[in-house]
């Protein structure tokens, strides 16, 4: 079955005047308009392509790579907004409808948001959201303690930076565990660090506990190696010092510092750190 709104690998069938018409092993066909069509090709072989509705509602395919999928959470310009909604930048030359139902906020022309990318299930056209945390849920985790994550910035509170997990739920950054700047719609890595009462998940940009020792000191060894072996901070520096110079928080540094030190490949001083030279 060919999926709209998404990138479907179907078979050449035939090249015909409009461009290549695509099949599925379910004789389903949909085509491929000239101006997407590769300078070669063969009959029969396979191509990736997207599918979509394009501006007359007919399903047609791309080769181009839109911005979002439908299911997936991306950041997106409004281009324009009229009677009916706003309509925004994915990539393609039809723009993607938000209606002014889905959107947390009123759009403006020329504004950044965050959306969702669903399938209208009564139209079959892509429409976005930018009311996320309606498709989101943390009833049933597919995450656990220490798991790695992909995170994407959704929007600030007073507590720290709410987060949405691998696609399916929503998670915090606490305040305390930010050291370096992050904005809405970053695509990053994390780690779940607790999980609360009711599947709150607290979620960390940094490793935990002797997992991130390692990483620590390897980052704290190559900014040593650029500043030309010495940083001028030690274990009485200042916590916003050390998370100004290495965006991380001063026990993550202590540990680090630690690790080299038995190393022996650094060397404390009263006015920071110096690199040990190696034979």
């Amino acid at each position: 079955m060919i999926q709209i709104g998404q990138f479907n690998t179907l078979e050449i069938l035939r090249d015909t005047e409009p461009g290549l018409f695509l099949g599925d092993a379910d004789n389903n066909e949909v085509l491929l308009p000239n101006r997407y069509v590769p300078e070669y090709f063969e009959i029969g072989e396979k191509i990736e392509v997207f599918v979509y509705l394009d501006n007359d509602e007919r399903i047609i395919a791309t080769t181009t790579q839109p911005f979002i999928v439908n299911g997936e959470f991306a950041m997106l310009r409004c281009n324009e907004v009229t009677k009916f909604g706003a309509f925004l930048d994915f990539g393609l030359v039809k723009e993607l409808f938000c209606p002014f139902k889905e959107q947390a906020f009123p759009m403006k022309k020329g504004g950044w948001y965050l959306v969702h990318c669903y399938l209208d299930e009564v139209t079959e056209r892509l429409v976005a959201s930018s009311k996320t945390n309606r498709f989101l849920d943390n009833k049933e985790l597919t995450v656990e303690q220490f798991d790695q994550v992909d995170i994407i910035v959704s929007h600030p509170s007073d507590l720290g930076m709410n987060v949405i997990v691998n696609n399916k739920h929503t998670g915090l950054i606490y305040k305390d565990n930010i050291f370096q700047d992050i904005s809405v719609g970053d695509k990053l890595k994390g780690i779940v660090k607790k999980i609360r009462p009711g599947n709150k998940l607290d979620i960390s940009l940094g490793e935990i506990g002797y997992r991130n020792i390692e990483p620590n000191a390897d980052k704290l060894m190559q900014e040593l190696t650029d500043n030309n072996g010495y940083l001028p901070v030690t274990d009485k520096s200042n916590p916003e010092k050390i998370k100004n110079l290495l965006q991380m928080s001063k026990k993550t540094f202590k540990k680090a510092v630690g690790t080299l030190y038995k190393k022996k490949l650094i060397e404390l001083k009263e006015d920071g750190i110096y690199l040990n030279k190696q034979d």
